[in-house]
């Protein structure tokens, strides 16, 4: 089987989560080719047929015009799976992709098991597996949910080019509302969970942000229940962070949490379930009840 992955470029560079499309192709056991609008001068690594198309021709995102220059990649590859990372680009192009071939479309895939592709749902509390009924699927995965890999190697590069015109015109990228707390030049954060029990606790939590120089973060249900304000919120619809320390206070590790704080350099987990996800990825799991443990190490720094 083999499936044409789709990268991302942005603001003149090539993105990272090109890479995890690789991972998800590694772990589904296929042969792959990867479609790219972008530029010569920013070549994935990757020892394999690229079509790349110029971003300064047809923009670093142009529905109309990608779509065409897809379609043509996908005429010469005849892939099983089209794959897209499930970001602004994904979602978008995705369904243009899946509606004009008839082909089954899967989004936000966040692992593989025997019966299909496993997907959350009910608000991420919950995975349910899904296979599509097509001989074709496209499908976009989630940020974070695969390790990257970095097959090596300088790509087979086949130029594509595009006919015909469009009524639309990439402009440019609009910063995002500044945030009240930047959580991404924070060298240590201390985030709250749902586990924490109740707003009333996450003075505590902020107390020991505060005792080690940090600040305070928070996982979407703490931010859902208006206990902080979206501006700690870490996670995919929140702040991307890469501190020095991350404390994970009370978070089960939904994969949409992970992939905000995936890229820290040392990462505690506090939790009393010892089975919880968090703990895959944490480097300390402290396996005790949180506010029990929380103001006991904080007192302990007070010393």
């Amino acid at each position: 089987m083999k499936a044409l992955l789709i990268g991302e470029y942005r603001e003149a560079k090539l993105l990272d989560s090109t890479y995890e499309l690789f991972g998800f192709a590694a772990q589904l056991g296929v042969k792959t080719a990867l479609f790219l609008v972008g530029s010569d001068s920013q070549l994935p690594a990757y020892n394999g047929t690229l079509y790349l198309a110029d971003a300064t021709k047809y923009g670093e995102y142009n529905p109309d015009l990608h779509k065409r220059l897809l379609l043509e990649a996908i005429g010469k590859e005849s892939p099983d799976y089209i794959v897209f990372v499930h970001s602004s680009y994904g979602w978008d192009l995705a369904p243009r992709i899946a509606a004009t071939l008839k082909a089954a479309q899967v989004s936000e895939i966040v692992g593989l098991t025997e019966e299909g592709f496993e997907v959350g749902c009910c608000n991420a509390k919950m995975r349910r597996s899904v296979k599509p009924a097509s001989q074709r699927a496209v499908l976009t995965i989630q940020a974070g949910a695969f390790q990257p890999v970095q097959p090596g190697g300088p790509p087979q590069v086949h130029p594509m080019t595009a006919e015909g015109t469009t009524t639309l015109e990439f402009v440019g990228y609009e910063p995002a509302e500044e945030k009240g707390v930047d959580l991404a030049r924070a060298e240590v954060i201390v985030s709250a969970g749902r586990g924490i029990g109740k707003k009333d606790n996450i003075p505590v939590i902020a107390a020991l942000a505060k005792a080690l120089g940090g600040e305070l973060g928070a996982s979407r249900p703490v931010v859902d229940a208006g206990w902080v304000d979206h501006g700690h919120q870490v996670g995919t619809t929140g702040q991307t962070v890469s501190p020095k320390l991350y404390m994970a206070c009370g978070i089960s590790g939904a994969i949409q949490h992970l992939a905000g704080m995936k890229k820290s350099e040392f990462i505690v987990a506090v939790n009393k379930d010892k089975d919880a996800p968090i703990g895959e990825v944490a480097d300390v799991l402290v396996v005790a009840d949180v506010m029990q443990f929380v103001p006991a190490l904080t007192a302990r720094l007070a010393r």
